[in-house]
């Protein structure tokens, strides 16, 4: 069953989204990171993923440079192919694949963001290129930290008394004594906004976008009261 979004003194209409959100890559993504060099073994790789439950590892230059990715998907391909060429050449036997190294295996030049990306702008990054996870880097291609799915997700999980406060805080910087103008209430991220008759409209359109800013907020409903506003 759909919401009905309605503004003061308006039809029922549906609040477009404005961007960019306030949270960036830089508030959600973790800085303790498992990475390789070039040189890491296939095993010592293999190792390091089911020990740190992760499918990828950045791999990183001397000078701490970002040059690739490698991941569960690569170590698998590898396993693929040299599974066939076993059984088709002769005397081909594992240890060259176990003599492979990150080098010879990453997927390069790697797929990276940087700290103050937008969380949707990291989202599109992932599915464009059907990756998990991207490595945050500096303008010079240094590591700074990586940034997962669930890490982008986690902007949705805050407490809904903390989202209905820093919308409050919204309404009194624009409106002026918001509180009294307008009744808040959120639910599972989605903010519920009753404006008293006689709102500014204009003032209103401008909280309602300076709200959509907040992290958490997953929709917007804004509805005028049914009832006159208590002397």
């Amino acid at each position: 069953m759909s919401r009905t979004h309605t503004h003061p003194d308006a039809t029922a209409q549906h609040l477009p989204r404005p961007q960019p959100r306030r949270a960036r890559v830089k508030d959600v993504m973790t800085t303790t990171v498992v990475t390789v060099n070039p040189h890491t073994p296939y095993k010592e790789i293999a190792r390091l993923l089911s020990e740190n439950r992760v499918s990828g590892l950045p791999v990183l230059s001397a000078e701490r440079h970002v040059v690739g990715v490698v991941t569960e998907a690569n170590l698998l391909a590898e396993e693929e192919k040299r599974s066939l060429e076993r059984m088709t050449i002769p005397g081909h036997g594992p240890r060259q694949q176990w003599a492979l190294t990150a080098g010879d295996l990453m997927s390069s030049p790697p797929i990276a963001i940087g700290p103050n990306a937008t969380i949707a702008g990291a989202a599109r990054e992932m599915s464009a290129h059907n990756v998990r996870r991207l490595p945050v880097v500096d303008e010079d291609g240094r590591l700074l930290g990586i940034v997962s799915r669930r890490d982008l997700l986690s902007v949705f999980l805050r407490p809904d008394d903390e989202v209905a406060a820093a919308v409050r805080g919204i309404l009194d910087e624009v409106l002026n004594a918001g509180s009294k103008i307008a009744a808040v209430t959120v639910t599972d991220g989605v903010v519920d906004l009753t404006w008293a008759p006689g709102a500014d409209r204009v003032l209103v359109a401008v909280a309602i976008r300076l709200a959509w800013g907040v992290d958490g907020v997953v929709d917007i409903i804004s509805r005028a009261s049914a009832t006159p506003e208590s002397s």
